[in-house]
């Protein structure tokens, strides 16, 4: 299990309105506050953003570079990813493969994949649906 996860991010407080919103959703609590920093938590690990200093800002992050890809979390159901969509609509937060919505990981993946305010990639995805043969 992993024990937490620690993101630098260039602007905390627009970083924090948007995962405080998106973690609270999927059942994570506020853990740890500070000036430079914020986490929450689900059970036993938990996720960190802190502010990354000036002069580690002149590159942006790109998932296509070395290190971080994407964050993957589950979702309840296929109503709770549809409802977030419909919510990160709202928000304007950018949704990505937006034509292939909601099976861009394939015709039995139903996920939404968007953007945190630095560009990190971030998918939902829906438990599997019971089928019977």
């Amino acid at each position: 299990m992993i024990h937490h996860l620690e993101i630098y991010v260039s602007d905390l407080e627009r970083s924090t309105a948007f995962w405080g919103w998106l973690l609270t959703e999927l059942g994570y609590e506020q853990y740890q506050k500070w000036e430079k920093g914020i986490s929450w938590r689900f059970g036993a690990a938990y996720l960190v953003f802190v502010q990354a200093e000036d002069r580690f800002l002149d590159v942006p992050y790109h998932r296509c570079r070395v290190g971080l890809n994407h964050l993957a979390f589950h979702a309840e159901s296929r109503a709770q990813v549809d409802s977030l969509t419909r919510q990160m609509r709202d928000r304007g937060v950018p949704i990505l493969y937006e034509h292939l919505h909601p099976y861009a990981g394939g015709e039995r993946h139903y996920a939404v994949y968007f953007e945190d305010p630095d560009r990190i990639k971030v998918e939902l995805t829906a438990p599997p649906e019971n089928t019977c043969s």
